[in-house]
């Protein structure tokens, strides 16, 4: 059964021609999107196609079943009351031992879904989209059900499964990090339309929203540029290397700060803002400190020698050639 969309459009064709990542925020359509290529959901108009062929458009409407897609959901569902090798066997077109052995899982052939761990559930849900022989893999949030200390090591695998298979695949994430490991070309979509699209080190140096600097990780601060000198709202000026004019946003990379106690001395850092901390967060091997609206990545040591935490006061500092520009769309001053 589908269900007809009429509140959701996507204003710009969103072609597929290489391991493509769709981010953006929550109610934004990525998920809307991967099901109505899957034929699950029913767009009004448009044109959905794979290899030349058209699966919805102007009398057109091919069934969910004969449209050859793979799709792994974000909460694997998989089949409780079958085995591994039932679950993957179902509406299969290859071998299924065939592709537990290509995952590495054919040891688990005759387990049962409770008794796999969140990897090894996410292992199967891909070996049975697989075993359709699909000519395009949807995976919807495929790490979501992962435990952060499991993350990035599955995601790490699954890419490497996915660059063996070569099947054409379109990821929905929240992470940065995993689209660029799963997908060589990223989509950033809000409320349905396209607000920026490329590599992710595209994203990363050129982010054409806060949304897309706050998804890549970097510090995005909205200013009015006059030569090397940025003027934020509160009057705060940001010193930049290259020259820009009208309204601009700053970008910096939250490596390039480094929190001091008080003002450094001997640097050549020309950009010094002071306030209190308001959140830390630990991550691994890397703390991320966020002070008077950016966000800093120093070590979890630094932290502990710094004594930093919510409330103290510290001066965060960078270097003008380590700050870039780009230009705003708004044009508010």
């Amino acid at each position: 059964m589908t269900f007809p969309v009429r509140d959701f459009t996507i204003d710009a064709a969103l072609e597929v021609d290489a391991p493509t990542a769709l981010v953006g925020p929550s109610g934004a359509g990525k998920s809307t999107t991967l099901r109505l290529i899957a034929g699950l959901l029913r767009p009004a108009s448009g044109e959905i196609s794979c290899n030349g062929r058209t699966w919805f458009g102007p009398g057109v409407d091919v069934p969910v079943e004969r449209r050859r897609v793979g799709f792994v959901f974000q909460d694997y569902a998989l089949f409780p009351h079958r085995n591994v090798i039932g679950n993957v066997a179902f509406e299969a077109r290859r071998d299924p031992d065939e592709i537990l052995r290509q995952l590495g899982i054919g040891h688990l052939a005759r387990a049962r879904p409770r008794d796999l761990s969140g990897g090894e559930r996410q292992r199967v849900a891909l070996a049975r989209a697989l075993a359709t022989d699909p000519q395009l893999l949807l995976l919807d949030e495929p790490l979501a059900a992962l435990d952060p200390g499991t993350r990035s090591g599955v995601a790490a695998e699954l890419a490497g499964v996915l660059e063996r298979t070569r099947v054409p695949t379109v990821t929905v994430t929240h992470s940065y990090e995993e689209a660029t490991m799963l997908a060589e070309h990223v989509v950033v979509i809000d409320q349905g339309r396209v607000v920026q699209a490329g590599t992710g080190a595209e994203l990363l140096h050129s982010p054409a929203s806060r949304f897309v600097a706050d998804f890549a990780g970097v510090n995005y601060v909205a200013g009015y540029a006059d030569g090397p000198v940025v003027h934020l709202p509160d009057g705060t000026l940001i010193h930049v290397g290259d020259a820009a004019a009208g309204p601009v946003a700053v970008l910096v990379a939250p490596w390039e700060i480094t929190l001091g106690l008080t003002p450094p001395t001997g640097t050549s850092a020309m950009n010094h803002l002071q306030g209190p901390v308001e959140r830390v967060s630990v991550q691994g091997n890397r703390a991320r400190v966020r002070v008077g609206g950016l966000t800093a990545e120093v070590t979890p040591g630094s932290l502990e020698r710094l004594g930093i935490r919510p409330g103290v006061s510290v001066v965060a500092s960078w270097k003008a050639t380590s700050t870039r520009v780009v230009p705003r769309a708004d044009g508010r001053r």
